[in-house]
């Protein structure tokens, strides 16, 4: 199959195939399996020559186009340029953490403690994706899975399956090139159900799953071993120490890129009283329109029924939201994003809530200790774990916020979807799935990487024995306490 197939015709003549059981998922698991353990033990070279054409397969600039404007096409979420980037740089960053990094074999040895350290593939990984990053997060899941040795089957939303598709047609016409077997990467046949997932889910090694909270609880319930994600609610502090202009211009490109498709997208900001006025005169100069009460209405009831995000708002322009609202004269404006201020949270307060869409929720704080109260507040309602922004803060109240706020990440004076999944200017592995530890419900905290994809063997040599005396490891605890 030639790198222009179309994924979009490929999922088309599927509409009328009939619903995948759990026979076919298993044949898809078993063809996967095979190829996947020969792969394991081709060496490091192929696993990287693997890795590398994936990520080729998206990030050729026409194919990237390709796959951008499908993705908006077919879901009508995002828009096409923001997608074509994300898909660069997401990618690029993700062969920047992988460069160089050994995932098979031999990997590490302590001659002190005896111990040498053995990479080896999970297996088949099934990866379950989301509509709105449908190209860019099945082919991080692929390019991580690749390069440690496993095979991956997609489980893509139905929305995104035809970008999916397409990226795998050219993945497959990448791995055509290389001399690579096909069936290293493969994606479940539409129309996708619950049930196939299910099935993809119990018969698959490694179940690694972005997207919404019912897939993840979907996971972990599998019986098979799961990395799932937390809810996004992503907060932003603003401190009377910030330049108000540059924090805005980063919050206003954190909240309109991609049409804030990202659960890193900043849903509030929550501003020192100090700073409050020229904060939102700054976000106003940014492209930001401020709602009153009754436009604030009128938004929440276009915005959320039965309270459920409305698709029709999700991931629009925020015109398209406000021609939605009936604001037409708000819309007229063009403006980059919405903004409403709000006092509470919680199931009473939606706009405290992930919206997905670019609309900001503005709230107003005494000082930083009551910052930091409205944000635990915000993440007791929905959020907890991800992470939290800060524009003005020195070190010690970074530190704060990390020691203090139910959060895996501070992103300290930067655009914080861009920042929070890894960027070029901070250390951050680059990922489009975020863990959110104990308290989002995960069991990790970090940035889904290629360690989750690996299991480690460790071989252990004797060595010289050493047995510590109790006062050394307990004498402090003896003087404070006695024996």
């Amino acid at each position: 199959m030639n790198d222009m197939a179309s994924g979009a015709t490929l999922a088309r003549s599927r509409d009328d195939a009939p619903d995948t059981n759990e026979a076919d998922v298993k044949r898809i698991v078993e063809r996967a399996r095979a190829a996947q353990r020969r792969f394991e033990q081709a060496g490091q070279e192929t696993l990287d020559t693997a890795a590398a054409a994936a990520a080729w397969a998206i990030m050729e600039p026409q194919r990237n186009r390709r796959l951008a404007e499908l993705a908006v096409r077919d879901t009508g979420l995002g828009n096409a340029d923001d997608k074509f980037r994300k898909n660069h740089r997401k990618t690029l960053g993700l062969l920047r953490d992988l460069h160089g990094v050994a995932t098979t074999g031999v990997i590490a040895r302590d001659e002190e403690r005896g111990i040498v350290e053995i990479a080896r593939a999970a297996g088949v990984v099934a990866a379950i994706t989301p509509s709105t990053n449908p190209a860019a997060t099945p082919a991080n899941k692929i390019v991580n899975a690749l390069k440690c040795g496993n095979a991956v089957i997609v489980a893509p939303s139905p929305k995104g399956y035809s970008s999916c598709a397409l990226l795998i047609d050219f993945i497959h016409a990448e791995f055509a090139k290389a001399g690579l077997d096909r069936d290293l990467v493969q994606m479940l046949p539409q129309p996708i159900g619950k049930a196939a997932t299910a099935a993809l889910m119990k018969l698959a090694d490694l179940v690694v799953a972005t997207g919404s909270q019912a897939n993840v609880r979907m996971a972990y319930t599998s019986g098979t071993p799961a990395f799932g994600v937390g809810a996004g609610n992503v907060a932003s502090i603003v401190t009377a120490r910030a330049h108000p202009d540059d924090a805005a211009q980063k919050i206003a490109l954190s909240k309109t890129f991609d049409n804030a498709t990202s659960c890193s997208s900043e849903n509030s900001v929550v501003i020192e009283d100090a700073m409050y006025a020229r904060m939102v005169d700054a976000l106003t100069k940014q492209g930001g329109v401020m709602l009153d009460a009754s436009q604030k209405a009128r938004l929440q009831a276009a915005m959320w029924h039965d309270g459920k995000l409305s698709a029709h708002c999700t991931a629009r322009s925020a015109a398209v939201i406000a021609r939605e609202a009936g604001l037409d004269d708000i819309a007229a404006r063009e403006p980059a994003f919405l903004m409403v201020e709000e006092t509470g949270y919680g199931p009473g307060y939606p706009f405290s809530g992930e919206k997905l869409s670019p609309v900001l929720t503005v709230y107003r704080a005494r000082d930083v200790a009551h910052a930091i109260d409205i944000v635990r507040g915000i993440y007791g309602y929905m959020g907890a774990g991800h992470s939290v922004g800060v524009h003005g803060a020195d070190d010690a109240l970074a530190v704060t916020l990390g020691m203090q706020l139910p959060v895996a990440r501070v992103i300290v004076d930067q655009a914080h979807c861009l920042a929070t999944g890894g960027n070029f200017d901070n250390g951050l592995p680059f990922s489009l799935s975020m863990g959110c530890g104990t308290w989002g419900g995960n069991n990790f905290s970090s940035n889904l990487g290629y360690r989750q994809y690996l299991n480690v063997t460790r071989v252990a040599y004797q060595i010289e024995e050493h047995v510590p005396d109790v006062d050394a490891l307990l004498g402090d605890y003896f003087r404070r306490v006695g024996r």
